[in-house]
């Protein structure tokens, strides 16, 4: 079994900080680490609309470096901070990146901290 490092362009500095792999590429898939609404220096983006819009440029920004699109993606989980508050703002903004049917998997988790961020989310692709 193969594993294949797969960097956004311009984002290597941020997770050689964080000690993480943004994806894996591995048998046919390629594994997405959670993406959020980081600014360049990897401060969170303060509006939360926004912060998700950003979350998904951050995400399909890791898609593209391995040749992906939303349309690959397989499986998804969310990740939200006080989701009874936030759901009605942040769905329609998740619901416009989505793309058409058929849709992927979707798991959604609630969860208290997120490192200063409200949104998180994380996707398996199917490499083309």
């Amino acid at each position: 079994m193969s594993r294949d490092v797969v960097f956004p362009t311009g984002r290597q500095a941020l997770y050689e900080r964080n000690r993480y792999s943004p994806a894996i590429r591995s048998n046919g898939f390629l594994f997405v680490s959670g993406q959020v609404g980081s600014l360049p220096d990897g401060a969170p983006e303060a509006d939360l609309e926004a912060q998700v819009k950003l979350a998904f440029t951050n995400l399909n920004a890791i898609l593209e470096a391995a040749g992906c699109s939303f349309k690959d993606v397989v499986d998804v989980t969310v990740f939200l901070v006080n989701p009874e508050a936030i759901f009605d703002r942040v769905w329609p903004v998740v619901m416009s990146h989505w793309g058409e049917a058929p849709y992927p998997t979707l798991t959604g988790v609630g969860v208290t901290w997120l490192y200063g961020f409200q949104f998180e989310i994380k996707v398996i692709a199917r490499i083309p």
